[in-house]
């Protein structure tokens, strides 16, 4: 029997477990402004991430971890009172594995009845026992692999220069610099939302003491073949952070070339420990993306090839 499962379940959800042990959540309700996962949660069953910012209602779209862009053709696709929203359109693969359990989906930006961006995401849950030596148990990582391009009808689509998107990380309260005990770090041992905020790295990290009462955390990393790596950040002592891919300048789709961008996240116990961090970076950086192809067995119509 495979180790790692992705089940559909009711309600428009998919949960991903390893073993009996689910780690990951997503939710594609047609009421929600856009997908997201929660929970996330960390080795000691406690989930890291929450929906919302603990002290006001205006951030109700930080809804855990999400995908979202605050300008797309100069419109909000990024907080719940713009008029862009993301749905998914229908899912491609769910693939279990002894090596990790995966998702493939197809998801379209929406301006009202108008469709902008067609999203390919894959996600991929990978357990501790792949990279023995770097990982301890029930330490996990979780691939996301995104590739974006002008919907049918569509010839260019500009990502607006800015902060915010393409991927947001609300955490824990517990785990906050403000609301808990958290810390933020980033690659170059910098600590702090001062600190950190609009500055370039390869990853940074949220760690602090969950509801379990010991510290865990979260490092988010900015793989080498993205636009602008290292990524500027932005980040929050109240309990956020994501890359910032259009810092630099805006970024535009075009049909003859997509954007691919590809995240990753550690989720581990304990603080951040950048020598863990940094080795665990080296070898994702080498791993080839995943591509979606015609499925070879009866009864599937599409399958996961490559990534490893």
């Amino acid at each position: 029997m495979k180790r790692c499962h992705v089940d559909p379940l009711p309600e428009f959800q998919v949960r991903f477990a390893i073993g009996d042990w689910e780690v990951l959540r997503w939710h594609h309700g047609p009421w929600y402004p856009r997908p997201f996962f929660y929970p996330v949660v960390g080795p000691s069953g406690k989930s890291l991430t929450r929906l919302g910012h603990p002290g006001t209602w205006h951030e109700r779209h930080h809804r855990s971890l999400w995908f979202a862009h605050f300008k797309v053709q100069g419109q909000d696709f990024w907080t719940d009172r713009g008029p862009g929203r993301v749905v998914q359109r229908r899912w491609l693969v769910y693939q279990d594995g002894h090596q990790g359990a995966a998702m493939a989906v197809e998801l379209g930006w929406q301006l009202e009845t108008k469709e902008l961006i067609r999203h390919r995401l894959i996600v991929v849950v990978h357990p501790w026992w792949v990279w023995q030596g770097v990982l301890e148990p029930r330490e996990w990582v979780l691939e996301l692999q995104s590739t974006l391009k002008p919907a049918p009808g569509q010839r260019e689509i500009v990502l607006g220069q800015g902060r915010y998107g393409l991927l947001g990380l609300r955490v824990a309260k517990e785990l906050s610099e403000h609301f808990g005990q958290g810390r933020l770090t980033d690659e170059q041992g910098r600590q702090g939302e001062k600190a950190i905020l609009d500055h370039r790295a390869a990853w940074v990290d949220y760690s602090g003491p969950s509801r379990s009462g010991q510290p865990e955390g979260i490092t988010c990393l900015d793989h080498p073949t993205n636009p602008g790596h290292p990524s500027a950040w932005i980040v929050r002592s109240n309990g956020w952070l994501g890359p910032s891919l259009c810092a630099q300048g805006p970024i535009k789709l075009t049909p003859e070339k997509p954007l691919e961008v590809r995240y990753w996240l550690f989720v581990h116990r304990g603080w951040a420990h950048p020598e863990q961090i940094t080795r665990l970076a080296a070898l994702v950086a080498h791993r080839p993306p995943w591509q979606v192809v015609r499925a070879r067995r009866a009864h599937e119509e599409f399958a996961l090839a490559g990534g490893e």
